[in-house]
C-alpha cells in the first residue's frame, strides 16, 4: 500500500525516504508480532531519534511525527499547529474509549495519573490549549525554538529511570530540557486506534479500523479513502436477514446519505422506507386516518399531549410492521436514521441470531438499543441466550429486530385508534409499561420482547449536543395546527435518564428540581 501511493505522489515531495523490509523478522524473547520488548521499543525510539536528526540536518522549522495508529482527517491541521507558536504541541485524537493520546498526569516515576481534567479535556467539555505532561502519536516539534535543542528519543538521559518506551522517554526529555507540551483540542483532528490485545486477529484489527471509519462518518470531519489507492469493492448484503428496513424522512438527506455510508462500511444493504413526515399531516388528515389520541395520555416529562412529529414517527414504523406481515418476512432488521453503531455491531449481530436459531429460541421482538427507563432495574437474563436481557420499560425504537409474529401482533392491536409515541406503545404490547390505565384498552400484552446487553446501537446525539435535532419533539400538537411544543429535550433524549413515575399529572410525577427546571 505504502509503495503504491508513493508512486503516485512521490513528485509533490522534496524528498521521500523508503526503506523496505523484504520479510518481517522478530523480536529477541518476544511471544508474537504484538509483544513490546525492549529491543522492540528500542528500535522504535532510534528509528524517531533517526528522523530527529535528519530534520535538524535539513534545517527544517518543524518536525511532524505521526505514527500509524493515527488517522488525521483534518487537512488544516499541520497549520493549525504550526499557528500556535508552541515548542511541542499535539492535536488531540478521538476514539470511543477512554484513551486518547495525551496525559493529564504522571507519577513521579513516570506512570499515569489520573487527574480530574482528563475526562473533560478528552470529551471537549474543555476546551483550548493545554499544558500536559505527555502527548504521543502525533506532534509537532518546532525546531527553531532554543528549549527543543537538546529533546531526544534516543539514547535516554543517564539519569532516566522510567519506563523504556519511546512516549516516556521523550516526555522526560522534554521536562528536562523545560520544553512544555501542549495539546489542543478546539478542533476534531481525527482519530486514533485503540490498543489491540495481543491475542486479537488482523480481521479484528479491520473490524475496529471500520468502527473508526463510522464514528468519523458521524462526527465529522469523515475519512475519505486515498485516491491514490486501490480499495476493493464491498459486497453489501441483508446479513441472514429478509430485509433490512431504513426509516428516513425525506427532508433529512444528511441523516439518509450519513446512514447509507455507514451501512455500506458495514455491507450491508438496506431498503430505505420513505417515513411519514409529521410536518406534513393537518389535524384534518390525522382524522381521515383514523388516527385518535390514547384517553388521558401525555408526556410524563412535558406534560404535553403527543405531537405531529410523533404521529408521523408512529406511522412509519406502523408501515413497516405492515409490510413486514404482508411480505410475510421471517425476520426483520428496523433502523431509524441517526445511529451510532457500536464496535463489531455486525458480528455480533449474526452471532445473536445464530443463537436464537441454534436453540429455536422463541423471540418475536429483540432491542438492539435502548434506553431503560428505571436504570437501576435488574433485568432477567435469558439462560440460554447469552447478552440477552428481559427489558423493563423502556424508550427509543431506533434499532430493533422484528419477527413476522411479532409483526403480526403489532398491527392487530389497532394502535392507530389510541395512538400514543410508539416507544410508549411497545412496552405496553411486552406488558411492562407502568400505567395500568394504558394497558387496558390493550388486551393481548403478550409481546415476547428481549434487548441485547450490552446495547449494538446508540443514538448519534443527544438532546444537548450540538447536532441534535428532533423531528418529533419540535413540531406541533397532534389536533392543533398552530400550538407548538415549544419543548427543546425532554429526559427521554438526554444521556441520563432520571426514574419516572406514570401515576398521574406532570406535577407529581417529575422530581421538584426537574418541575422547577420545566
Amino acid at each position: 500500500m505504502l509503495q503504491e501511493w508513493l508512486s503516485a505522489v512521490e513528485k509533490r515531495y522534496q524528498s521521500i525516504v523508503w526503506r523496505s523490509v523484504e520479510e518481517p523478522s522478530s523480536y529477541p524473547n518476544e511471544v508474537g508480532p504484538k509483544h513490546w520488548t525492549e529491543p522492540r521499543f528500542e528500535q522504535i525510539m532510534r528509528l524517531k531519534q533517526e528522523a530527529l536528526a535528519f530534520a535538524r540536518r535539513q534545517e527544517a522549522d518543524y518536525i511532524l511525527f505521526a505514527d500509524t495508529d493515527s488517522i488525521l482527517t483534518n487537512n488544516q491541521t499541520l497549520k493549525f499547529l504550526i499557528a500556535r507558536n508552541l515548542s511541542v504541541v499535539a492535536p488531540m485524537m478521538d476514539s470511543q474509549t477512554y484513551y486518547s493520546n495525551f496525559w493529564c498526569g504522571i507519577t513521579p516515576q513516570g506512570y499515569y495519573r489520573r487527574t480530574a481534567d482528563y475526562f473533560p479535556t478528552k470529551n471537549r467539555q474543555r476546551r483550548g490549549c493545554f499544558a500536559v505532561p505527555m502527548v504521543f502519536a502525533t506532534f509537532l516539534i518546532d525546531l527553531r525554538k532554543s528549549d527543543t535543542a537538546s529533546l531526544a528519543f534516543h539514547p535516554p538521559a543517564p539519569s532516566y529511570s522510567w519506563p523504556f518506551d519511546d512516549i516516556n522517554v521523550f516526555a522526560f526529555s522534554c521536562q528536562a530540557a523545560g520544553a512544555e507540551m501542549f495539546l489542543c483540542n478546539q478542533e476534531r483532528f481525527g482519530y486514533i486506534n485503540v490498543p489491540m490485545a495481543s491475542h486479537q486477529t488482523l480481521e479484528e484489527e479491520q473490524i475496529h479500523f471500520v468502527h473508526l471509519i463510522l464514528e468519523a462518518i458521524v462526527d465529522g470531519p469523515p475519512m475519505s479513502r486515498s485516491r491514490h489507492l486501490h480499495v476493493p469493492p464491498k459486497h453489501p448484503t441483508k446479513i441472514g436477514f429478509d430485509e433490512v428496513f431504513l426509516i428516513n424522512l425525506a427532508r433529512r438527506p444528511d441523516r439518509r446519505q450519513r446512514m447509507l455510508e455507514a451501512l455500506y462500511e458495514l455491507e450491508i444493504d438496506p431498503l430505505v422506507v420513505d417515513a411519514v413526515d409529521g410536518r406534513a399531516l393537518n389535524s384534518s388528515s390525522i382524522k381521515k386516518l383514523g388516527i385518535d389520541l390514547l384517553p388521558g395520555y401525555y408526556d410524563p416529562f412535558s406534560g404535553r399531549t403527543l405531537t405531529k412529529g410523533e404521529v408521523g414517527c408512529f406511522l412509519s414504523h406502523h408501515h413497516v410492521w405492515k409490510e413486514v406481515v404482508e411480505r410475510g418476512l421471517e425476520k426483520s432488521l428496523v433502523l431509524e436514521d441517526d445511529i451510532r453503531f457500536e464496535a463489531y455491531f455486525k458480528r455480533r449481530l449474526a452471532k445473536l441470531m445464530d443463537a436464537l436459531e441454534r436453540t429455536q429460541f422463541d423471540w418475536e421482538l429483540i432491542y438492539l438499543g435502548r434506553k431503560q427507563v428505571n436504570s437501576d432495574e435488574e433485568e432477567e437474563a435469558v439462560v440460554e441466550i447469552p447478552n440477552l436481557v428481559v427489558p423493563e420499560y423502556s424508550y427509543w425504537t431506533l434499532a430493533y429486530v422484528l419477527s413476522r409474529r411479532g409483526a403480526q401482533k403489532l398491527v392487530q392491536a389497532r394502535p392507530l385508534s389510541k395512538i400514543l409515541p410508539v416507544d410508549e406503545f411497545l412496552p405496553i404490547m411486552y406488558d411492562k409499561h407502568p400505567n395500568e390505565d394504558y394497558k387496558k384498552y390493550f388486551r393481548s400484552r403478550d409481546l415476547r420482547a428481549f434487548s441485547v446487553r450490552p446495547y449494538l446501537a446508540y443514538p448519534a446525539h443527544y438532546a444537548g449536543d450540538a447536532a441534535w435535532m428532533s423531528d418529533t419533539e419540535f413540531s406541533t400538537i397532534w389536533d392543533d395546527d398552530s400550538r407548538e411544543t415549544a419543548w427543546s429535550g425532554s429526559q427521554k433524549t438526554l444521556k441520563d435518564a432520571c426514574s419516572i413515575s406514570h401515576g398521574g399529572p406532570v406535577s407529581h410525577s417529575l422530581p421538584t428540581a426537574a418541575r422547577d427546571e420545566l
